[in-house]
Order: C-alpha cells, then structure tokens, then sequence
C-alpha cells in the first residue's frame, strides 16, 4: 500500500455558498470564460445570480454556453478560442460533470501546442499531456461525477466516435464552491443517474484494487451506504435540502482521491465499457453506468466471490457463508436499488436493442491500446467475456 496524495483544490461547501463566486473568482483573475451547458442555469436564475456576483467583485464575464452532455471535442476548442480572443485570465464551470469537464480541458488548451485529443488516455498517437492551464473555478449544480474537486475530465471525439480522459495536475481547480442548493432543481431520473455515477466510482476501487486496504474499504462503504440512504429522498422530494446536501458531499468525497487513496486501482472497466456506448449513442452516462456495472459486478463475482461478499454482508447485511450466494445476492440487491430510484439496468432500458454488442466489446478494447488484448481491471476481461457480460445486460 504505498502511495502518494495530493488535493490542493479548495473547497468550499455548503447552502447560499454561490454568494461568494464574486469574493473567490476576484483573488484567481479579472476576466472570466464563464462556461455553461444546455439552459438549465438561465432558466432558473442562477446564471443571473453568478453574474451578478462576479460583475459586483469587478470581474468581467465571457459567456460561453452549450456545452452538450458527453461534452464534445469541438465544443471545447471553440471554448478555449473564445478565451484567448478575449484574453480571458480565469474559467469557471457552471454546471453538471459534462461543464466542468469541459471547462477543464478549455482551460488547457489554452495554452497548448497541437492536438488536443494527445492530452487524453486514449490518443492513438501517444498521450502529451497538459502542463498548464488557466485558474479553474468549478461550481456543480448536479450531484454526480465529481470534477469539481479532481485533476480529470472525459471528451468525446465526434469526428471518431471515442470517448476518452485526461488526467494532469494543472487541471485541479483552484477551487470548488460547491452549493447543494444549486440541484433542488434536478430532476428525478437525473438526480437518480447522478446517485449511480457516484455509487460507481466507489465500486470501480472497491473492487479493482489492491488487497489490504481497510480504511479505504470502510470509506468506500461508507460513501455506498450514504448514497443509499439519502439519493432515495433526494430523488423522492427534489426539494429536501439535507438530502441534497448529503448527496452532493458523497458525490465529492466519491473521486477527489480519498477513498481510492493506497487502493492501487487497476482500471475503471467499468466506465470504460460505458464512454463506448455513450460515445455511439450519446446516452446518460449515470444512466449507462447503471447498465453496465451490475453486468460486469455479476461477471466479476464468478471469479472473485469474496470480495463481492464482502460488499454484500457489509452493505446489505446479508449472511450467507457461501461466498459465490452471497456475492450475487449482493449484486441484486444493488441492481434492485437502482431500479428503486428509476435508473436503467439494462441495454433495451435505454433503447438498445443488442445488436451493436460485439462493437461496443471490440472498441472498449481498441480504445486502451493494451497490448494484453484485455481490459484492465479484477479480473482483466478479455472480447469474448466482455460481450458474454454484455448480453447478460440486453
């Protein structure tokens, strides 16, 4: 278990918190790209309200807005071209995992030479990552993907139907002002998808990584059990602030390197099958997620049963002393739960008939370039198993 961590993002967490956008933005520059998605934050005031703060603490705001869910490539350079032609000194994000990624990688290519799909994991020509980049602010209005407090963001190509990330250390924002009150307005499937997305990042190490890892075990679950708990309510009543608030700091604590710190994490397969899919067919990526996890949870506990009991007796309380009953007990006990709170768990859910399953194994494959023919993660999987986990999910 030997490992490094650092988060040097701030964070700044609570109800009202967006109030301080002005006071935070004013001490990381004076002319904002402020970077936002489809509308939401219009319609409800709270891009009004934003402005409103930065233009009170003399700080100048350059729109850019539409930034699409499963954020595109050319979306993002034509964001990073805006800043420099407006000598923009600062990016903040506005929005749900899809903004902020965005908002990221802009901020990025602000400065950087060449190609910019070279910055992501799965460049065919070699990874160059990014080494500077603009101050970031991020401000989440969803509770879901946790970029507001990690040094990562997923693109997707267009123009080759990939999806991808990037990982590098100028990417941290400088700081995350993060108001639960800015979901109440979320609605039931997506506030559902965003409990999903978080759930999943937990699993991806809980099960890909190194053995000997209690605390980060004890985190993982405790992070699980939280969302469980409050992500019902949440979905339930969009307007119970507490609900929304123990949601959203689950959604944080879920990817800002805590839990997964020491945990050795092999890979995230199971978001890796998931950017395949939502590349082709543009779907929910919590609603993808939600697919394609039980799938592969069920394909996984076959050859690692006890650490899927483990998770089946410690979340679910459940007793068996067969470890193989007990873990896929666990499992649908998991799938049950996201069928509670309206989430898809399988491939026709989504409208998906199976027909593309063999694609979707081979380019989750192509897409890693790994020269063991087999996705990362515990156990690595090679096509043929990734389809058979696949068709179990149509």
């Amino acid at each position: 278990m030997d490992f490094e961590f650092q988060n040097p993002t701030r964070l700044i967490f609570g109800a009202g918190v967006l109030s301080r956008l002005g006071e935070v933005a004013r001490g990381e520059g004076r002319r904002a790209l402020l970077v936002t998605g489809g509308g939401s934050v219009k319609r409800n005031g709270v891009f009004a309200r934003a402005v409103a703060s930065l233009e009170e603490a003399g700080v100048a705001v350059v729109a850019f807005d539409g930034v699409e869910p499963n954020p595109r490539l050319s979306s993002v350079i034509r964001g990073a071209r805006l800043a420099q032609a407006q000598q923009c000194d600062l990016v903040i994000a506005l929005g749900g995992g899809s903004v902020m990624d965005a908002a990221k990688v802009m901020a990025a290519v602000v400065f950087y030479d060449g190609d910019p799909w070279e910055m992501m994991v799965h460049s065919p020509t070699g990874i160059r990552l990014p080494t500077r980049a603009l101050p970031i602010i991020t401000v989440p209005t969803l509770a879901a993907t946790g970029s507001e407090m990690n040094k990562g963001a997923v693109i997707t190509n267009e123009q080759t139907v990939e999806k991808s990330f990037v990982l590098a250390d100028c990417l941290y924002p400088r700081v995350a002002l993060v108001d639960p009150a800015l979901t109440l307005t979320v609605p039931p499937d997506q506030t559902a998808f965003g409990v999903c997305d978080l759930i999943t990042h937990v699993t991806e190490g809980y099960f890909n990584g190194v053995d000997g890892t209690p605390v980060q075990d004890r985190f993982a679950e405790g992070v699980i059990l939280t969302a469980m708990e409050w992500g019902p309510k949440a979905v339930e009543d969009g307007q119970d602030l507490e609900a929304r608030a123990q949601v959203q700091w689950a959604s944080v604590v879920a990817l800002n390197g805590w839990v997964q710190a020491g945990a050795g994490v092999a890979g995230f397969p199971v978001h890796m099958i998931e950017h395949t899919i939502s590349a082709i067919h543009d779907v929910a990526h919590g609603a993808g997620l939600a697919v394609v996890n039980p799938a592969w949870m069920r394909a996984a506990a076959r050859v690692r049963p006890d650490r899927f009991a483990q998770f089946a007796r410690r979340v679910f309380g459940l007793e068996s002393s067969d470890p193989l009953v007990c873990a896929m007990e666990g499992v649908v006990r998991f799938e049950d739960f996201l069928t509670r709170i309206g989430c898809p768990t399988r491939l026709s859910h989504l409208g998906l008939d199976g027909t593309l399953i063999e694609r979707y194994a081979r380019e989750t494959l192509q897409a890693i370039h790994d020269e063991t023919g087999r996705l990362p993660g515990r156990p690595a999987m090679s096509e043929a198993e990734l389809i058979e986990l696949l068709r179990e999910a149509q």
